[in-house]
């Protein structure tokens, strides 16, 4: 029972690939480049199979890699058969692709169980398993579209979209530095800059407290396809209207976040500070805002998808002819998805990137608290 446990993935897909041998050639007959029966895919398979399966006892790293060559080497072969022949793939194909991506998980498995002594293969391996995780979201969604014969305007591979990063690298240069650059960077920093300093200030003032947070709960909910055609009329078609946007979407996270940090200090350290003497200043700079800097990290994480979104949903409504808002809802309408698509994966990367830099910073400051602590 432990040995199926532990080898269930190389199970199945061991019967994966003895249910791809009744319905090999790997393409149709109708396909316009047939090729090979698959059996070196199906003889890699197998021997990846036999010899995890064999090494049952052995330590995760020699499994992990067995797996890892075993899942894809089959997967590099497969995806080359594709070429010439999109939407002629056969059965096989995809029971093949199918046991490849159930060893790729088993990798995984075991890559999750490793425990290395040095920082440096510690941070190795928390990039791998991601990074095989989404190389696999990738090889599933070639796979699919172009093994099923997608329409590209519905759903492009992943090679397009790539090959068309590739070709317009200028053209994603100059919408980067339209829309990252000057008006998320910009509306980002005055958003959350001023909702720290007015929610110092609506600590400090009660009457502030109690009519500000209502307003912000109120303004956080309001449609940015209802506010950014205004910013546009306000402040013209250029970045600052769409800076604009964004100072009021990251306003108010700041600032409830903020307000409601403030208010995280226990009663028994401020009741210290005052035995202390300390004035308000002191106690917030030295106990408040300390206590606060989870609130305002996760401020500052929630604001950094939100600015992205907002420049780029702004960019819909008046732009000048640069920026990814622009890009998207331009050549959506001349069909050119392949570049939609590209925008799109490079606002992603820039977004995650972001997002990490904030978490790196918040890790950085907070590491007294609990949720940065390593068991």
């Amino acid at each position: 029972m432990m040995r199926l446990k532990r080898n269930w993935q190389a199970f199945l897909a061991a019967l994966l690939v003895i249910l791809s041998l009744a319905y090999l050639p790997l393409t149709s007959a109708q396909a316009t480049g047939p090729q090979g029966s698959g059996m070196l895919v199906v003889a890699v398979l197998a021997v990846a199979i036999i010899a995890v399966v064999a090494l049952d006892g052995a330590d995760h790293y020699l499994r992990a890699a067995v797996l890892f060559v075993g899942a894809h080497l089959p997967a590099f072969l497969l995806l080359g058969t594709v070429t010439g022949n999109e939407g002629q793939m056969s059965t096989a194909f995809f029971l093949l692709i199918g046991a490849s991506w159930l060893l790729a998980w088993a990798s995984v498995s075991e890559l999750s169980y490793l425990t290395p002594r040095s920082n440096g293969a510690q941070w190795l391996l928390r990039l791998l398993i991601p990074g095989i995780f989404g190389a696999w979201i990738l090889i599933l969604w070639e796979a699919a579209a172009r093994g099923f014969g997608v329409p590209f305007v519905l759903l492009p591979p992943p090679s397009a979209i790539g090959a068309r990063i590739a070709a317009s690298l200028p053209v994603l240069w100059s919408d980067v530095q339209q829309t990252i650059f000057k008006a998320v960077l910009i509306g980002y920093i005055l958003g959350c800059a001023s909702g720290f300093v007015v929610a110092i200030l609506a600590d400090r003032v009660g009457f502030l407290r109690r009519g500000l947070l209502p307003i912000g709960n109120m303004m956080s909910a309001l449609p940015i396809i209802g506010v950014a055609p205004i910013m546009v009329m306000w402040f013209g078609f250029d970045w600052q209207s769409k800076a604009a946007v964004v100072t009021i979407m990251t306003f108010f996270p700041m600032l409830v976040n903020t307000v409601a940090g403030l208010a995280a200090a226990g009663n028994m350290e401020r009741d210290l500070m005052r035995s202390y003497a300390s004035s308000y200043g002191q106690t917030l700079v030295k106990l408040r805002l300390p206590a606060a800097m989870p609130f305002i990290f996760n401020a500052l994480k929630i604001n950094s998808t939100l600015a992205l979104i907002g420049a780029i949903v702004a960019e819909f409504f008046g732009t000048p002819i640069v920026g990814m808002g622009f890009r998207i809802s331009t050549e959506i309408g001349r069909m050119n998805v392949d570049m939609v698509w590209a925008e799109i994966a490079v606002a992603a990367v820039i977004g995650s990137a972001f997002y990490g830099i904030v978490a790196l910073g918040e890790r950085a400051t907070t590491f007294w608290h609990p949720s940065n602590r390593r068991g």
